[in-house]
């Protein structure tokens, strides 16, 4: 890979970091209102979800898991051997090299994260999710010198949901790669129709200073013929090798092979769902669950072709097509070609485990959710499970939306309240009216209860009756209330158009920015700084949403 920014130093991007001034805002993620009760409540500790866990996402608790990683060892000679192979054919940073050898001694552990090979690497998040997995490794590798740790991008290229991946979003317009390819996404094959999305790319980005730079380095990574698990391996190593990052291609044969015997159980006994199934009901009061275990929780992929797995009476079908298995020839099938076998999202965790000596994941909110009903599965096959935590989060404020958040005198943390919450409290700082109408409220509530004593004592049964004439009343003057505020905010019409704009702006959809943008249109402006300024940003085990404010 011949892009000038595959292999800076980090010196060299501190240098180039100078240009990306930014301020650092850290906010409570419960606070932001984008995150579900479950993930809040774990990362706060709460007694409930103790029993779903191994250890706390702290320096504590990634010093217990090591101790329990070190009773059950991994064959890291298999492992470094793939690897190795799977980076024969690219240029390997000194750093890479150096992180595949450690894993061949048993000091060394891995910190993971895991993701589809969304087209460009889809929504930011992604970027932030590597970004934080390389600073965990760091922290650790400082703080527990007696380990060594190694990040991990444990690559999801077996998914097949064509909806979430093949497309990204530059600069809030959508592109769609639209493909006739069908099965395991990561071995969809690079075509003119993708190559043209570079080319409509090149518009948005030459623009830019690093535009064209980065466009060279999409192209030598997608290229035409290549598969997408491939191009997406070269670009994220090309990002990341500096860091000591390692690019985990799980489909392959040598991986498959370690997982033949939970896959065998699976087909014969169904393990996973009634063990999940259990775990579940007992999340279900309380929590909403995010992912169920199947009675089989394994596709079958082959040519194309990435299908479930379902048992009947004459043995094995696979759904959707007219494939058709005894037991016999299903566990033949398993034998002979495990890279056929691919595990669903239940078992997608443990194929991780099995394969790596891990002790950490790294994950979204999603996945947190769904990891957490899995314990007891590591569990029944002796597997240790690691120490979740929840991946970065960031709102990214560039100079100009910062000149307009500082005109509407906000608050960066201001945005993550609804914009009617942001227009009646403006409302209510820019009148010289009173808007609230509760000392009049108060008031009627008063006068109507001396009306109730008196009328009472006249006769009892209208009690009914001015309590009616009350709360008519009352409904009345709130109903006056709201109308003097919608009144206000009307003098208001283009503070709120502007409001508005720069919500829709920083929070596409409705959603959090890192769901929905491509890195693209970031690093096409700042280039190799702007992974080095994320990468400052990030904490390790400190669980905080960052806002990053360009001056």
């Amino acid at each position: 890979m011949k892009n000038r920014f595959s292999f800076l130093s980090r010196h060299e991007c501190l240098l180039l970091h100078r240009n990306m001034d930014c301020t650092t805002i850290k906010l409570d993620y419960r606070k932001t209102g984008f995150f579900n009760t479950l993930v809040t409540d774990y990362l706060s500790g709460v007694d409930a979800l103790e029993s779903f866990y191994g250890f706390r996402p702290d320096p504590e608790g990634l010093r217990a898991a090591v101790a329990q990683r070190q009773q059950h060892p991994v064959d890291r000679v298999a492992l470094v051997r793939y690897l190795e192979q799977q980076y024969h054919n690219v240029k390997v940073h000194e750093a890479t090299e150096q992180a595949i050898k450690s894993l061949l001694k048993e000091n060394t552990f891995v910190i993971t994260t895991a993701h589809q090979p969304n087209l460009f690497t889809g929504p930011m998040y992604v970027i932030y999710k590597i970004l934080h997995t390389i600073r965990v490794a760091e922290t650790c590798n400082r703080e527990l010198p007696d380990a060594h740790f190694v990040p991990v991008y444990f690559m999801g290229s077996e998914d097949a949901d064509m909806e979430e991946l093949a497309h990204y979003h530059l600069k809030g317009i959508k592109h769609q790669w639209n493909t006739n390819q069908k099965g395991a996404f990561g071995r969809f094959i690079v075509d003119e129709t993708l190559l043209q999305l570079l080319d409509s790319m090149a518009g948005e980005l030459e623009i830019e200073p690093y535009g064209k730079e980065l466009l060279q380095l999409l192209r030598s990574c997608f290229e035409k013929g290549r598969t997408i698990a491939q191009a997406t391996f070269e670009l994220i190593h090309a990002l990341f090798a500096s860091y000591g990052l390692l690019v985990l291609i799980p489909d392959a044969p040598a991986l498959k092979q370690q997982m033949i015997n939970v896959f065998r159980e699976e087909l014969l006994q169904q393990t996973a769902e009634p063990i999940v199934r259990t775990t579940a009901k007992l999340l279900e009061p309380r929590y909403k669950v995010q992912a169920a275990a199947r009675t089989i929780n394994l596709f079958y992929m082959h040519d194309g072709l990435r299908e479930r797995i379902e048992k009947n009476e004459q043995g094995y079908q696979i759904v959707n097509t007219k494939l058709q298995f005894t037991e016999a020839e299903m566990l033949q099938e398993l034998e002979m070609y495990p890279e056929r076998f691919s595990p669903n999202v239940i078992l997608r965790g443990l194929f991780q485990e099995m394969i790596l000596p891990g002790v950490a994941f790294i994950g979204g909110g999603g996945e947190l959710s769904y990891w957490l009903e899995l314990k007891n599965l590591f569990r029944h096959f002796n597997v240790p499970f690691p120490v979740l935590l929840l991946r970065n989060s960031f709102l990214l404020i560039d100079r100009q939306h910062k000149e307009r958040l500082d005109r509407l005198n906000l608050k960066p943390e201001d945005l993550f309240h609804p914009v009617t919450v942001l227009m009646e409290q403006y409302a209510r700082l820019h009148t010289s009216v009173k808007l609230e109408l509760q000392e009049e409220i108060q008031h009627l509530e008063q006068t109507y209860t001396l009306i109730l004593e008196r009328a009472t004592a006249v006769d009892s049964t209208l009690r009914q009756h001015v309590s009616a004439l009350q709360k008519q009343a009352l409904d009345a003057l709130q109903q006056l209330e709201k109308k003097m505020l919608r009144s206000e905010k009307r003098k208001h019409d283009t503070y709120y158009r502007q409001m508005q704009q720069l919500k829709t702006d920083l929070f596409p959809g409705e959603g959090l920015q890192e769901r929905n943008e491509n890195f693209a249109s970031f690093y096409a402006k700042w280039g190799p700084a702007f992974l080095t300024r994320l990468y400052e940003a990030s904490g390790a085990t400190e669980q905080r949403f960052t806002v990053l404010m360009e001056h």
